[in-house]
């Protein structure tokens, strides 16, 4: 099946497997391992996945879709997290539709999500525009990278 009508983004294109269950349209997540329903932030997830798997060469193996924790005795998801080696949480990535801008209350909700988390970088992308920054527990700031860091070798 052809790639739907979405939104071209300002990620390599990705080999996406997308089928149609009745009027909606469902693609792969190989994350998961299981089709799920095909919106546009699962388009930039699905892109940006790809991305850091294929061209940012990030173990496939320590990426996780729809990370479940517990924030104010509330259950939510983290749209990705990657971990290190040693099975922390390295970088947490957060996705929104390409129509919808990256605000600071974006970039505070993936903010909420560290105190969780506590990994030492976080991730906005709404598929056009992407900002990644670099965490200092100690310091409690944080300063903006031009790119997403490499993975570590160790």
């Amino acid at each position: 099946m052809t790639q739907p009508m979405m939104i071209p983004l300002n990620l390599p294109p990705a080999p996406l497997k997308i089928e149609r269950e009745g009027a909606r349209l469902r693609v792969f997540d190989s994350m998961r391992g299981r089709f799920v329903t095909l919106t546009p932030e699962e388009w930039v997830r699905q892109h940006f996945v790809h991305f850091l798997v294929n061209v940012a060469r990030y173990p496939a193996a320590l990426i996780g879709n729809e990370v479940s924790l517990e924030l104010n005795s509330t259950r939510r998801r983290a749209d990705t997290v990657v971990y290190s080696r040693d099975g922390r949480p390295w970088m947490i990535v957060e996705y929104k539709a390409p129509s919808i801008p990256l605000t600071a209350e974006v970039f505070d909700q993936v903010l909420r999500y560290n105190l969780v988390f506590r990994a030492p970088f976080l991730t906005l992308s709404n598929g056009l525009t992407t900002i990644t920054c670099a965490i200092d527990a100690a310091t409690g700031t944080h300063r903006f990278l031009r790119e997403l860091p490499p993975f570590p070798t160790q």
